[in-house]
């Protein structure tokens, strides 16, 4: 899919903004990224995956902006910025304080848009949130997803009202084939999406291999197999973890470089969120029209 837009409108980045955090321990910090012209502009808050902060994922966030929407990046604990390791007794509830972290952005969503310039800008009204890998995870808590406890009970609702849809890449499966190092050092990776209400779209990579499941790519549907319609799941068939290079051109942990890839990745969920923030259908249309033909590359389905 390709839209010109996306070619023309120049975007502007503020960083960093300090979002209110008490008890983090370490200060919650935000990016900004948005066109530079346009008016009513809907807000997506993402979520980085692990290791990562508010200075990855260019590739997206300026198709992203470029394509008319604000987006707020904040950076979690676990970025290799703060040299939070495997080992260290934070760990354990990183996974709560990352959504904590998104919660705390929407919560002050109006200072963090005045700070930034667009407090006359955007549209508060349509907000969505976004996430890769962990932050797939991070986001779809904020969706309606919750985490499985050691006896199988579904923990507490972190979904967020403010909230109206979302999109999640590389969000991790159930948690009954975790491998043991998953077992002993994530295991809270045990999402019950049967209460994911909120309309999404998934994205999953025909050779995502996680060392974390014994499952295989299949593992990574789940988020759109096992929770309830409006969902939609985007099936990219070689690609990996990192979905072509979607943190970053040439960064250390792609291992499926594809520019093409990233593109449509980013492109797809925007016309998504366009669509399903009912703000114009006819790009999402046009890439449901468009991935009839193109089965050997992506598939597209929707419940």
């Amino acid at each position: 899919m390709s839209s010109s837009h996306l070619l023309n409108h120049q975007i502007v980045s503020v960083r960093p903004i300090s979002v209110p955090s008490p008890g983090r321990g370490i200060d919650l910090q935000v990016r900004v990224t948005a066109p530079r012209s346009g008016q009513n502009l809907p807000v997506i808050v993402f979520s980085h995956g692990n290791a990562w902060s508010l200075d990855g994922y260019e590739p997206l966030v300026g198709r992203w902006s470029a394509a008319g929407f604000i987006v707020v990046q904040p950076t979690h604990l676990d970025s290799r910025r703060n040299a939070i390791a495997w080992d260290d007794p934070r760990f354990a509830t990183i996974w709560r304080v990352r959504i904590t972290d998104l919660h705390a952005v929407l919560d002050h969503l109006d200072d963090v848009l005045a700070q930034a310039g667009l407090e006359a800008r955007a549209d508060r009204e349509r907000i969505a949130v976004v996430g890769h890998s962990w932050g797939a995870q991070t986001a779809g808590a904020l969706l309606g997803a919750r985490v499985l406890d050691a006896e199988g009970v579904a923990g507490e609702d972190f979904s967020h009202s403010a909230v109206s849809a979302g999109a999640l890449i590389g969000a991790t499966g159930t948690g009954d084939t975790l491998t043991p190092f998953a077992v002993e050092n994530l295991p809270f990776m045990k999402p019950d999406f049967s209460t994911m209400t909120a309309p999404a779209l998934v994205i999953a990579g025909g050779k995502d291999d996680s060392q974390l499941s014994t499952r295989g790519p299949e593992w990574f549907t789940d988020a759109y197999h096992l929770s309830p319609a409006p969902k939609s799941l985007l099936s990219l068939t070689e690609a990996e973890h990192t979905m072509g290079g979607i943190a970053g051109e040439k960064v250390a942990e792609t291992t499926d470089e594809d520019p093409a890839r990233v593109a449509l990745t980013a492109d797809a969920i925007s016309a998504y969120l366009r669509a399903a923030l009912n703000l114009d259908a006819a790009e999402w249309a046009a890439l449901n029209s468009t991935a009839e033909g193109r089965g050997d590359t992506w598939s597209l389905v929707s419940k």
